[in-house]
């Protein structure tokens, strides 16, 4: 008895540690972690190294498996994007029913004609292969990068298609050993699954929801655990009242609380993250092990065989029959049926019906598990080692250079932020505060709730692929961190900082070093300014340059820093014609323009943030904030030095309008 209790504390030791490193290593070699995990299991399991020995476990293996599975599919739930789901809605549904049917009567097909098998295992294969799994998909998605459209149908195939196949399967499997009398009562007993799931996942995450957002009712640092605890019950209990219902249960009470605007859903997040980290890691590992790999081989070439129909024909055909008549062009098409890998929840059912098939005394359960096993090695293996390929080829991959970070939510940010957002940039905001993201987000803003000094937040708004960042907070000191932080992220990325009027000559310096520039062209006041528009007295505005008797400003000599292709400060003199914001003798917006805050250049079809490095010539124009409450100081200023109002509403300028949205967290 000690003996065996310590080769099951061994086990989940070593898989749980094994897990972890497989998926590090996978990102320094920048291959799917899933499929070192699969290579890792095999290896560690009885049938090589034998450290890992799953059936040491006994039924604690199936315990471990749904308290894994609870944490991995709330995470998911946590971060879908309902908005960005109810857009792709069409599609999504039509994959998780019309998808879902004939796959399973596809799987049902090549089981019973090119593997042989009854049809009573033969239907329970087909329900066991529904499921595409977000543990394996999402992964993918954030490493390949592909167009938000795209990985909005994935992503929420995989959560959705986990609960619809889940469940499908399990019915399947009670109908098969007679705890069903009929496919009537099957069906009876899916929907009131599914159904109980959703309420009782509702009213869980409404719960958790609730005690997140009342202020002191959790002490700080106890909302983690406290939420995790909660999901295992819910998940648990839901499966207690009616077996399987847990997995629903799971989803919606990770959506319900993944929308829910408080100070602790973002900590919560990032604390899912890392335990879904590690529960996927663990419980590949053990499955993997637990797979007989001579089950494997006995298969034979119908087994290959079966796989490729279901990767070629079967797939395709489900995502074809789903798709048609939908927005989704052929391109996207062709890459959704060609990632379909299967994931930990058809591996951990698959191992259930194992179980239970045995337990009754029915044949087909170990052939039935390898087979399922030897699914998900190829289709994870394929999709992760040609998924970044095919997207590529498609031209599916998000582009480069593309959008802006502003760091705050603050109301001067949201006001730069609309500008950019109104001339065709694609923008997402960073901020802490829950109420200001709120206020972004009614406003037409994509908000990241969160530190942005911490890796994970500034992960989710893909900093590689952005055009540059824009720190604007009122706190100097701050600004300066996250341009060294977004520097450490893009080499070639532009980097703004606003600096507080007065600020300290090291700020100056630091900015200097890191090839950023200074956002408005010189110093400003961000609290005043947030102060004038809480006041409801600034109002945005729209000038152009042209100089009275058509002549230009005296160039400026000096020279002046800007940024070379490699992001590094560079030397450039001002060309003939132009002036410099920043500079004393720039008639256009000098130093006696404090009354009026510069925001964007425009010119021709190119619209930038004003910085001390831009340059203003004839036909330019800028947009300004100014203060109503003191109007004449801030246009009398623009009109003597040549500016003239535009009275035109800001439209899509060019750059930036075919740079779609970037996928969060991809």
């Amino acid at each position: 008895m000690h003996e065996h209790g310590n080769v099951a504390a061994l086990t989940v030791a070593v898989a749980m540690a094994a897990g972890v490193i497989a998926q590090a290593l996978g990102r320094h070699l920048n291959i799917p972690g899933i499929v070192l995990l699969l290579a890792t299991g095999v290896l560690l399991g009885p049938e090589f190294a034998s450290i890992v020995e799953p059936t040491s476990l006994g039924e604690a293996l199936g315990a471990l498996v749904g308290f894994a599975v609870a944490v991995i599919l709330f995470e998911g739930g946590m971060s879908l994007d309902v908005r960005r789901i109810a857009r792709r809605r069409g599609p999504i549904r039509s994959l998780v029913t019309v998808g879902a049917l004939i796959t399973t009567l596809g799987g049902t097909l090549c089981a019973r004609y090119l593997l042989g098998w009854p049809w009573r295992t033969s239907v329970l294969f087909g329900t066991l292969i529904i499921v595409t799994g977000p543990t394996v998909i999402t992964p993918l998605l954030r490493r390949i990068r592909v167009k938000t459209s795209v990985a909005t149908v994935l992503e929420a195939e995989g959560i959705f298609g986990d609960a619809v196949g889940a469940t499908v399967a399990v019915v399947a499997l009670e109908v098969a050993i007679g705890s069903a009398a009929s496919g009537i009562e099957g069906l009876a007993s899916l929907t009131s699954r599914l159904g109980l799931g959703a309420i009782w996942g509702l009213v869980g995450g409404l719960s958790m929801a609730w005690l997140l957002r009342v202020r002191k009712l959790v002490p700080p640092g106890l909302e983690n655990v406290l939420t995790f605890t909660l999901v295992m019950a819910l998940y648990q209990s839901a499966d207690w009242v009616v077996p399987e219902s847990g997995i629903p249960a799971a989803i919606v009470a990770g959506i319900v609380v993944g929308h829910s605007r408080s100070p602790a859903t973002k900590r919560l997040l990032e604390f899912k993250e890392q335990l879904t980290v590690m529960a996927i890691g663990t419980l590949f590992v053990l499955l993997a092990a637990n797979v007989s790999l001579q089950s494997v081989q006995n298969l034979g070439t119908a087994g290959v065989v079966t796989v490729a129909v279901l990767v070629l024909v079967v797939r395709p055909l489900a995502v074809l029959v789903s798709t048609w008549g939908s927005s989704l062009n052929w391109r996207a098409r062709v890459f959704i049926a060609w990632m379909g890998p299967r994931g930990i929840v058809a591996a951990a059912v698959a191992s259930l019906f194992a179980t239970q098939l045995s337990a009754y005394g029915l044949d087909g359960g170990q052939a039935l598990e390898s087979m399922v096993f030897l699914v998900i090695a190829v289709t994870v293996t394929l999709a992760g080692l040609t998924g970044g390929l095919v997207a590529r080829l498609l031209r599916l991959r998000q582009p480069t250079d593309c959008g802006w970070v502003v760091l705050g939510a603050n109301p001067l940010a949201r006001s730069l932020g609309r500008a950019l957002q109104d001339t065709g940039h694609d923008v997402v905001c960073i901020d802490t505060n829950t109420h200001e993201a709120e206020l972004a987000e009614a406003e037409g803003l994509r908000v990241v709730l969160g530190n942005a000094l911490l890796e994970d937040t500034l992960l989710e708004t893909n900093p590689e692929m952005r055009a540059g960042f824009i720190a604007l907070t009122t706190n100097t000191e701050v600004n300066v961190f996250f341009a060294e932080h977004a520097r450490e992220r893009s080499r070639r990325a532009r980097i703004l900082v606003a600096l507080d009027s007065p600020s300290t000559d090291l700020a100056d310096r630091k900015v200097a070093e890191l090839g950023a520039t200074v956002l408005f062209g010189r110093r400003h006041s961000a609290a005043r300014w947030n102060a004038v528009f809480e006041q409801g007295t600034a109002v945005v505005e729209r000038w152009r340059y042209e100089p009275r008797g058509g002549s230009m400003p005296p160039p400026s000599r000096k020279l002046l820093p800007t940024m070379n292709a490699t992001g590094e400060p560079a030397a450039r003199r001002d060309e003939p014609g132009q002036c410099n914001v920043a500079d004393a003798d720039c008639p256009p917006l000098h130093q006696p323009c404090g009354k009026m805050l510069p925001l964007l250049q425009l010119r021709g079809r190119t619209a930038l943030p004003v910085d001390d490095h831009v340059r203003f010539r004839k036909g330019d124009e800028v947009v300004v904030v100014l203060n109503e409450a003191e109007p004449d100081a801030g246009r009398g200023c623009l009109r003597r030095r040549g500016w003239i109002p535009v009275n035109e509403p800001l439209a899509q300028m060019g750059q930036g309008v075919n740079c779609p949205p970037m996928l969060p967290g991809a």
